[in-house]
C-alpha cells in the first residue's frame, strides 16, 4: 500500500469511480460524517473517501490520515464499525497513510472515553445485549474448540512478542519503562504472594497456559502443582518444559475441563482463564472452585474486566480472536461469588498495566512482522497488529482493567493488613498504594 495522503487503493484493487452527485449524497457517507463530527475533537483525522475527496474532523495534534478503498467499506463500517474497522484494516480496504492503525484507534477512542459514540453504535450494542446469553454459550465441547481458535496456533508466533516465560496475562509495571521481562516476573512474585504458598501444599491452576505460572510456583515454594488447559499444544509445551527443568515430579499439567477436575487443593489459581468462561457459567466456575478448595485454602482469580456496566461481548474479538470471550463487569462476577459460599479476602484493580503490556507486544510483534507473514500472511498480520493496538486502545480509554480477586472459604485465613505481599517483592507500586487498616479495594495505576 503506498504511504500517502492520495487515497489509493490497496494492491490488486481499483478505485471507485468519483460519485457525480458528491460523497454525502451517500447515506453511508453522511451516517459516517456525522458520526466522526461528534467523535473526533481533540486531535485531526483526515479521512479518504474511494472517490479522492478528503474529509478533515476534529482540531489540532496528533494528525491521523486513513483511506477507505470503495463505497462497500464506507456503507459497513457506517452501520457496524465495532466489526466493520477491524475487517476492513485486515482485508486492505482500510489502509493508514499518515500514523499507523494504533494512532488511529488511540484517536478515536481518546475521544470516546468511556461513552458509546455515535446513537448508531449504542443502539447495536443494546441489541447485542440481548443475545449475550447465545454468544457466551461455552459447553466443554465448545469450551476446547473456542481455546484451539486461539492458543493452538503455532508456536513460533507466541515467541516473537511473548516474554521467554510465555506470560499470555497482564504484566505488574512499576513504571510504564519497565521492560516486560521485569513486569511479567514482577507479576509471578505478586501472585505468589497472595497465594501464601507454603512447602508441601497441593496447587491447582486453571488455564495453566505454557506452563511458566506452574513451574514458578513449584521452583519458589516447594509446592506440587496440577495444571490444567483445554489447548493442546499449550499442554504438550508445559510438559516438556517442566521434564526439561526437572519439575516434572512436582508439575503435571493435564488436557482437562476445570469442570472435570477432581480432588482438593490447598490452593487454587486461575489467570487469564475467566473471560473463556462465559456469564451464564460464573456460578459453575466459583461454586467449582469451592468445591476443590479446602478449609484453609487461598484461591485467586486473574481477569480481565470492564469499569462500565455489563455489555455484550465485541462482536470482532469475538469472531476472529477469542470466540466465546468476554469481559465482565464486577457487578456480574460478585454475586456469583456470593452464592458459592466462598468469603471475597481482597480485590485488587490494575488499571493501566495491561495497556503497557499490549504495548510491549505490539512493538515486539511489529518488530518480527515479516517473520509472522512468513508463518501465515499479511492478512493474518494485519489481523493480529489490529487486535494488539485496539485492545491496548481499550485498557488505556475504553474502561478495561484486570481484577485480581482473592477467596477463602472461611475467615481469619490471610493476615488482616497486606505487609506479607509488600514484602515478598510485588514492587514499589504495591507499597505506595497498599491499604492500611485492612481495607478490602485498592487501586494500582501506572504512573
Amino acid at each position: 500500500m503506498p504511504n500517502n495522503n492520495t487515497g489509493l487503493t490497496a494492491v490488486g484493487a481499483k478505485p471507485d469511480a468519483p460519485d457525480p452527485l458528491g460523497p454525502l449524497r451517500r447515506p453511508s457517507a453522511i451516517v459516517l460524517r456525522a458520526a466522526l463530527t461528534r467523535i473526533i475533537r481533540t486531535g485531526t483525522l483526515e479521512l479518504c473517501l474511494p472517490d479522492r475527496r478528503v474529509l478533515r474532523f476534529g482540531t489540532g495534534g496528533p494528525i491521523v490520515a486513513i483511506a477507505l478503498h470503495d463505497w462497500r467499506t464506507v456503507r459497513r463500517i457506517a452501520i457496524n464499525p465495532d466489526l466493520a474497522l477491524g475487517e476492513a484494516y485486515m482485508d486492505g480496504r482500510l489502509s493508514v497513510t499518515h500514523g499507523d492503525i494504533y494512532a488511529f484507534l488511540d484517536l478515536c477512542l481518546s475521544n470516546i472515553g468511556l461513552g458509546s459514540g455515535h446513537w448508531v453504535r449504542r443502539l447495536q450494542q443494546r441489541l447485542r445485549r440481548l443475545g449475550r446469553r447465545f454468544m457466551m454459550h461455552n459447553p466443554v465441547g465448545r469450551a476446547q474448540r473456542n481455546v484451539a481458535h486461539h492458543y493452538d496456533l503455532s508456536d513460533d508466533l507466541y515467541d516473537f512478542f511473548l516474554d521467554p516465560e510465555r506470560q499470555y496475562s497482564c504484566g505488574y509495571f512499576e513504571t510504564p519503562g519497565d521492560s516486560l521481562e521485569t513486569a511479567q516476573l514482577r507479576k509471578l512474585d505478586h501472585i505468589a504472594a497472595k497465594l501464601h504458598l507454603a512447602p508441601g501444599q497441593k496447587v491447582l491452576d486453571i488455564g495453566s497456559g505454557w506452563g511458566g505460572l506452574a513451574l514458578s510456583l513449584a521452583r519458589r515454594a516447594d509446592v506440587e502443582v496440577t495444571g490444567v488447559t483445554l489447548s493442546v499444544k499449550q499442554q504438550h509445551y508445559a510438559e516438556a518444559r517442566a521434564l526439561r527443568e526437572g519439575l516434572s515430579d512436582k508439575v503435571h499439567f493435564a488436557l482437562r475441563d476445570y469442570r472435570h477436575q477432581r480432588g482438593q487443593f490447598d490452593r487454587i489459581v486461575s489467570v487469564g482463564m475467566f473471560e473463556h468462561v462465559g456469564a451464564a457459567y460464573y456460578p459453575e466456575y466459583f461454586s467449582k472452585i469451592a468445591d476443590l478448595l479446602s478449609g484453609d485454602g487461598v484461591a485467586l482469580v486473574h481477569t480481565i474486566g470492564s469499569v462500565i456496566e455489563p455489555a455484550a461481548p465485541h462482536p470482532w474479538i469475538r469472531k476472529y480472536i477469542f470466540p466465546g470471550g468476554y469481559t465482565p463487569s464486577l457487578s456480574e462476577i460478585m454475586p456469583a461469588i456470593e452464592r458459592s459460599g466462598l468469603i471475597v479476602a481482597d480485590i485488587e484493580v490494575l488499571h493501566l498495566h495491561y495497556a503497557e503490556t499490549l504495548r510491549a507486544w505490539r512493538l515486539r510483534f511489529l518488530a518480527n512482522r515479516n517473520h509472522v507473514e512468513a508463518l501465515y500472511d499479511a492478512r493474518f498480520c494485519r489481523m493480529w497488529e489490529f487486535y494488539l493496538a485496539a485492545c491496548e486502545a481499550s485498557f488505556r480509554y475504553g474502561g478495561l482493567v484486570v481484577f485480581q480477586i482473592q477467596l477463602t472459604r472461611k475467615v481469619g485465613v490471610l493476615p488482616m493488613i497486606r505487609n506479607d505481599i509488600s514484602d515478598a517483592g510485588c514492587g514499589r507500586a504495591g507499597r505506595d498504594n497498599g491499604a492500611a487498616g485492612g481495607s478490602n479495594i485498592r487501586e494500582l495505576q501506572c504512573r
